[in-house]
């Protein structure tokens, strides 16, 4: 089976080349070969590759700068993700594509089901929601798989920044008020790859929102706990640094972020058996593959 994955260069498109199973012509573009955003360029590749699905792993990711580069932002997240629903559907070939907690308002304490009302605080969030819109509007074959806090080795994040501030300070405030759910980009690669398999070998998927993110749940001051204790006891640190918890007023950004972001991920399993993966287990594989 032929597969155009694009944004083949970010943290999850990296693990989707890295973990494609045998029996898949896997053809990875990143944002330099293919900008969704360009309708003809999206046009002349499908046309080209012929591809059979597509994975979208490509987004405008910088949650700050969207709220100053709005029109890129929307450019990407959006018409990107409909000029892929567009040229998959002439070919009537289904789309998988990734998005976000950032559509939720952060204002639950429940976790998020896919059927809970949106309602995203800034630009990134909406944005992202526009390319979920834009994607089950046209293409009538489409996953759409809401993720939350990705870390990898491979790219940056939250992880990789720790590590460095880490290695730089003695103490710092990491927010303790924000609740979500660490996701793996390889765990991420490994679900998508799970349901390319299924419908591969089926033809069909029970098509549609699913929620896909690591368990437990927890906040990101708990997060860099366990960041700095297993990497200290890889030796990727010398010593632990203090880590304060603070709030997030103390700590502010140009974009809202959401105060609960913790995900329901039951639908996934229910429809195609894909567990959550413990992330204090991926988080593990991640510090040994940096070390």
């Amino acid at each position: 089976m032929r597969v155009l994955i694009t944004g083949a260069r970010g943290q999850v498109g990296h693990e989707l080349l890295r973990l494609a199973p045998e029996g898949f012509q896997v053809h990875g573009l990143g944002s330099t070969a293919l900008d969704i955003g360009n309708a003809a360029q999206v046009a002349k590749v499908v046309a080209e590759f012929q591809p059979q699905l597509i994975i979208n792993a490509a987004a405008y990711t910088a949650v700050d700068k969207a709220e100053s580069d709005a029109e890129r932002a929307w450019a990407v997240n959006r018409d990107g993700v409909a000029n892929l629903a567009i040229a998959a559907e002439r070919l009537g070939i289904p789309v998988f594509h990734i998005s976000t907690d950032y559509v939720f308002a952060g204002d639950a304490r429940e976790p998020y089901r896919e059927s809970d009302p949106v309602g995203p605080t800034g630009v990134y969030g909406a944005s992202k929601l526009g390319g979920e819109v834009m994607l089950a509007a046209n293409c009538s074959r489409n996953i759409i798989l809401r993720t939350s806090w990705v870390f990898g080795a491979h790219g940056n994040n939250f992880v990789k920044t720790m590590l460095r501030l880490g290695r730089e300070r003695e103490e710092l405030g990491v927010v303790a008020d924000q609740h979500g759910c660490p996701t793996s980009a390889a765990s991420i690669a490994r679900a998508l790859w799970t349901l390319a398999v299924q419908y591969r070998d089926h033809g069909a998927l029970q098509w549609g929102v699913y929620h896909y993110a690591g368990t437990p749940a927890c906040t990101w001051h708990e997060f860099a706990l366990e960041i700095f204790r297993q990497a200290h006891e890889l030796g990727l640190l010398e010593r632990v640094p203090v880590v304060r918890a603070i709030a997030t007023t103390d700590y502010p950004t140009p974009a809202t972020r959401p105060a609960w972001s913790v995900l329901d991920c039951s639908k996934l399993h229910e429809a195609h058996d894909i567990a959550q993966a413990d992330w204090r287990e991926e988080l593990g594989l991640v510090l040994r593959e940096l070390a």
